[in-house]
């Protein structure tokens, strides 16, 4: 239940679900308190529970949110599942991993409902597993992403200032690739807003760190262009909600950024091999105050387009009543899959790391720093994200 855009997705719709009529159980994987839930306005209103206690309720409907879920919804008492598949999360993992690439695509021949957010998924579903799945792009929210209101800062006229988003610490996030050649474009006021635990960043003027949703709008507005150079996403959120504050963005051209997002038309996209591309991007940006209001103009209009949540997760809604209108699924075949699934990465991961025993050490060593004092853990997270902008590679990962 920590800050994720996936997360608040599924906050919004079960949010709504609720005020339908429905009970709504959100079983939650990873620890949390009532504190983890503040950074949504909503999330602290759900029925929120561990994974295991949930396992013991009995319910109409069971919908998975992503892979790790999704191994284990068999394990829940229901008649009909369902997998909301928010990107294609093999993506996630580094090439030499093919075990656990194997085993997060498994999860796709589960004989479930299925139901995604982007176009690109929803064909990719199809050709490679044969799934067809129901189409739900993401809303915003309306109420709070708006292009006036209050701002940490003014904007100055003449002096673009840019926002870069993301997690550090994630390869595919480029956060810290974003700073980097944000600065090399010679912008001089640079914020950063994240979800990771840290308190400055080289080359970022202000930092930003793990800010309740109803508080972002004012960073957006108080900034010109969003920088966001990730390479796997399913249909992502920030250039949106940086249109409906007033300003326009650079990212890549990665899979769902064609959802909403059109180059010289509300955005600047660049190539993910074009490292130079990017630079230059954002120098003109920079230098070329017409083009950026051309731009800022284009993405209010793709903002005023752009349906609300209750719009989404009113088709979000009907997927739910058609899923509970569907025959009863087939538990037991739900249950056999994930057990060969993980049975086969088993022995797959055996051979992996017995042909690379570096990695057997790394991975004892991962598992050991997760038991340090939470303390040490934030220092090393300040120590990662700072090292990443300082000493990372220019490279797209």
């Amino acid at each position: 239940m920590a800050i994720s855009g996936g997360t608040y997705v599924i906050v919004q719709h079960a949010s709504y679900l609720r005020d339908h009529g429905f009970s709504i159980t959100l079983a939650v994987q990873e620890p949390f308190t009532q504190e983890t839930l503040l950074w949504h306005d909503e999330a602290p209103k759900l029925r929120c529970v561990p994974f295991e206690q949930a396992k013991s309720d009995s319910f109409d409907l069971v919908i998975a949110t992503w892979w790790k879920t999704a191994l284990e919804i068999g394990d829940f008492n229901a008649e009909r599942y369902g997998y909301f598949v928010q990107s294609i999360e093999s993506r996630f993992y580094p090439a030499d991993e093919l075990p656990l690439q194997a085993l997060v695509d498994s999860t796709y021949h589960l004989p479930v409902s299925y139901v995604t957010e982007a176009t690109w998924i929803r064909a990719h579903l199809l050709k490679y597993f044969g799934q067809s799945a129901a189409l739900v792009r993401n809303g915003i929210r309306k109420d709070i992403y708006q292009p006036s209101g209050s701002t940490v800062a003014a904007r100055q006229p003449g002096k673009p200032r840019i926002l870069v988003e993301g997690h550090f610490g994630v390869s595919f996030k480029n956060t810290a690739l974003a700073i980097r050649l944000t600065h090399e474009a010679g912008a001089k006021d640079i914020w950063v807003l994240t979800g990771s635990p840290v308190g400055w960043i080289p080359k970022a003027s202000r930092v930003f760190s793990r800010v309740p949703m109803v508080a972002t709008p004012e960073i957006y507005r108080s900034c010109d262009i969003l920088v966001k150079l990730s390479t796997v996403e399913g249909m992502f959120g920030p250039p949106l909600e940086m249109f409906h504050c007033g300003g326009t963005a650079v990212v890549l051209d990665v899979s769902g950024h064609d959802e909403y997002i059109v180059d010289g038309l509300n955005s600047r996209v660049v190539s993910r091999s074009n490292v130079d591309g990017v630079v230059d991007a954002i120098r003109v940006l920079l230098n070329d105050a017409d083009l950026l209001q051309q731009l800022k103009n284009g993405a209010h209009q793709t903002a005023e387009d752009w349906p609300s949540w209750s719009e989404s997760s009113a088709q979000f809604h009907a997927w739910v009543t058609a899923c509970l209108e569907d025959p009863a699924v087939d538990r037991a075949a739900v249950s056999e899959l994930a057990t060969k699934a993980w049975s086969d990465y088993g022995r797959d991961e055996r051979q992996r790391l017995a042909a690379n025993p570096t990695r057997v050490r790394r991975h004892k060593l991962s598992v050991l720093a997760t038991r340090l004092p939470q303390s040490v853990i934030r220092g090393a997270k300040q120590f990662e994200a700072a090292a990443e902008v300082l000493l990372g590679n220019r490279t797209v990962l």
